[in-house]
Parts: structure tokens; C-alpha cells; sequence
């Protein structure tokens, strides 16, 4: 069974073709600035050299369209007829309270998403985009909705509520969701493997550290809390995002600077994080950078971000009453060895003890504690494409 693994955003479209008798990737490929001068799809097969197409791409349903043809051109290609991709997984945002699990996507699901779009403006419109030009160009195919915050709902009231008036959570359903929940869900899988042991054994911390960032506490392969809230912009400092403030802090800016609502939205969701503290750049390569040339405020923001991790960890092993794993994954969290120091330093009471030389390792799957450490520390590079193909394939079977 060969699944097309489908991830739109608003003017970008990542895509992966993969065969699922072996798990693996046929082709990987990302169209950017879709409906923009410049349209451009990069694809990328093992063993040849990487394809770019430029082309006008007016919206998505055209960018699918080229999709499809590389897919089956004649040299870039790796199928010969659509007909072999028998289903499509599309990575879906929000799913509400109601998609816990991954879903075959009919005239329902496509209500609720439009519904869910209030809870997430900037992700599920495009997300549907994206599907409705599938199922246009695609009529007889399967299509499945993975949603980032399935994973999430098994958190309980205590832990999903806010300290607001309960009827806003029943009216305008104002809770905590989280998100990157696909990519939580891979690693903490994938870790019970590596370590040969049944997921519902394993106490989990999962650390998805990127430009967007969240840490999940998972036990027994279920999701207890997570960082992210009700929207991606709660929890850890990000690359342009601030995480936890104090919510006065909201109406005193607007009170004190005069700033309008937008104003302060802009500033919460692109002028914050790393970005605004360090002055520099929202890429962690950038102020790694900078602070190695003595760059103060870069210290300062990475010293922040690696405290907050630091704290969600330690928040997380008293919520699961211990921890057999950290788990570390994502663009951060693969590759950027002296954070991942920086982390954990000074957690060796907690049986938490890093190798420093297994820790030289980027982009690779390896468990870098110490050979005797308690708790293991891993790095598992994630696989969302992977994971979205695995549920296509069990509902479509």
C-alpha cells in the first residue's frame, strides 16, 4: 500500500509518498509560495539528485496537481498512475474535543473542521484547502484526517481545565488542547521499542523542541499534560512565540503602551521568545552563534529557554511520579548537542545522567546517558509523515 502523506500551510504544501509494505519513503518534497510570485516545488528521491520545478502555482489545488505529475513523471517520478496511491493522510491542526483519534474524512468531518477553524485560524483553513483539492483531483481516493491534538485527549479535567468560570469551557470550550501530539506520540512508541519494552511500562517526557516547542508527560503511552494550551502560543519560550506570561501583562500593555489588540497579538506570536529577548534571530543556530562571540542578550535567551524546558521536566516527573525517559526530538532537539546539555545539567539527583561523548550526535537515533543513568535520555529523530501514514492505513484496511 503506497499513502501520500499530505501538510498544508497557507502558502506551503510539504508532501511524502510512502510505501508501507517497508515504511518506506519513495519521495519527499515541499511546494513554497503557493498563490505568490516565485512558486516552486524542491523534490527528493534516495539516490538522485534533488528536482526543482518553478511554475506558476495559483493555489493549492494546482500545487497538488504538480504534486501528482512529478510523482508520476516519467524520469522525476516513482509511480506510474495515481491509482497507485490508495489513500491520502493529511496532518489536521485541531480536531476539538471531539477526534481523539485519527478519522476517516467525510461530509461530517469537513463541518466540524470549518468549526474548528475558530480555534485555530492560522492552521485549519489551510488544512482544508488542501484536503478539498485532494478529494477534487483525487475523487475515488481515501482521505484521513490526523489531527495534532488527537494525542491529547486522554489529558484529564485536571489538567486540561483553566481557573476560568466552567461555563466557558462548556460554551466556547476553553481548555487546554496541546499540540504536536503526532510527533509525541511517534517518539514515545518508538523509545519503548528502542528500549525493548511495552509502552504501557514506560514513564515518558517527551521534548519536541523546534521553532515551536512543547514537553508532554506520557505514561503508559498516553498523553497526562503537555505544554501547548489553547492555542500553540502557551508553555515554553519558542523561536518567536513568549510561552507562559502573567495574563495581566496583556491588558497593562495595552493600558500603559496603548497598544491595540493586534498589537499585542503580534508582539505574543512574532516579536517574542528567543527572537525578543536575544535581538538577533528566531533560528537557535543564529544565537548559538552570536552568544559564542560574546553576545549577552543571546546568553540570555538560550539561558531562558533551556531553564524552561528544565522546569516542564521537573513539573512532568512529579506529575507521572517518576520517569523512565527523557526523550529530545525535532529540529532543537536532534541537533543542537549543548542544549541538550544545558537541559539536564544538574538533574543527576534524579537519576538523569548525560554522556557527554554518546551526546556528540546530530540528527541520530542513540540513547546518550550514561550506562548506568536511571532514567535514559534518547534522542529519536521524528517521523510525523510515518505516523500519519500508520493511522491512513489502519482505517483505510
Amino acid at each position: 500500500m503506497k499513502i501520500l502523506v499530505i501538510n498544508c500551510g497557507s502558502s506551503s504544501l510539504k508532501y511524502q509518498l510512502i510505501d508501507m509494505s517497508t515504511e518506506s519513503s519513495l519521495s519527499t518534497g515541499l511546494v513554497e509560495r503557493i498563490g505568490i510570485e516565485g512558486s516552486k516545488l524542491t523534490q527528493k528521491v534516495e539516490g538522485r539528485e534533488k528536482y526543482v520545478l518553478t511554475t506558476p502555482m495559483k493555489d493549492h489545488k494546482d500545487a497538488i496537481a504538480h504534486v501528482i505529475e512529478t510523482l508520476m513523471d516519467d524520469v522525476q517520478g516513482v509511480i506510474r498512475s495515481s491509482d497507485e496511491i490508495e489513500a491520502v493522510g493529511h496532518r489536521v491542526v485541531h480536531g476539538g474535543e471531539k477526534y481523539s483519534t485519527s478519522v476517516i474524512i467525510t461530509d461530517e468531518v469537513m463541518k466540524d473542521l470549518e468549526e474548528f477553524s475558530v480555534l485555530a485560524p492560522l492552521h485549519n483553513p489551510p488544512n482544508i484547502i488542501g484536503i478539498n483539492a485532494c478529494m477534487e483531483l483525487m475523487p475515488g481516493t481515501k482521505m484521513v484526517a490526523v489531527f495534532d491534538t488527537a494525542f491529547h485527549q486522554t489529558m484529564p479535567e485536571k489538567a486540561f481545565l483553566y481557573g476560568l468560570p466552567y461555563e466557558l469551557y462548556k460554551e466556547n470550550h476553553i481548555r487546554k488542547y496541546g499540540f504536536h501530539g503526532t510527533s509525541h506520540k511517534y517518539v514515545s512508541f518508538r523509545a519503548a521499542e528502542i528500549l525493548e519494552k511495552d509502552i504501557k511500562d514506560l514513564k515518558l517526557i517527551t521534548c519536541h523542541l523546534g521553532n515551536g516547542a512543547s514537553v508532554t508527560a506520557v505514561n503508559g503511552g498516553i498523553s497526562l499534560d503537555t505544554s501547548m494550551g489553547f492555542t500553540p502560543l502557551e508553555g515554553l519560550i519558542m523561536g518567536t512565540r513568549c510561552g507562559d506570561i502573567d495574563p495581566a501583562i496583556i491588558p497593562y500593555l495595552m493600558e500603559v503602551k496603548g497598544y491595540s489588540y493586534d498589537e499585542v497579538n503580534n508582539i505574543m506570536n512574532k516579536k517574542s521568545g528567543v527572537l525578543g529577548l536575544s535581538g538577533v534571530s528566531s533560528d537557535f543556530r543564529d544565537i548559538e552563534d552570536a552568544a559564542a562571540e560574546g553576545n549577552e542578550r543571546a546568553k540570555l535567551a538560550l539561558d531562558v529557554f533551556h531553564y524552561r524546558v528544565k522546569k516542564y521536566i521537573g513539573d512532568y516527573m512529579a506529575v507521572l511520579n517518576g520517569v523512565d525517559a527523557i526523550i529530545f526530538t525535532a529540529g532543537l532537539g536532534e541537533n543542537a548537542v549543548e542544549t541538550r546539555e544545558e537541559i539536564v545539567k544538574d538533574l543527576e539527583w534524579f537519576g538523569i545522567e548525560l554522556d557527554t561523548e554518546r551526546n556528540k550526535v546530530r540528527g541520530q537515533e542513540r540513547i546518550i546517558s550514561k550506562e548506568g543513568s536511571k532514567v535514559k535520555i534518547i534522542v529519536i529523530p521524528t517521523n510525523e509523515e510515518l505516523m500519519i501514514a500508520r493511522d491512513t492505513m489502519t482505517l483505510v484496511k
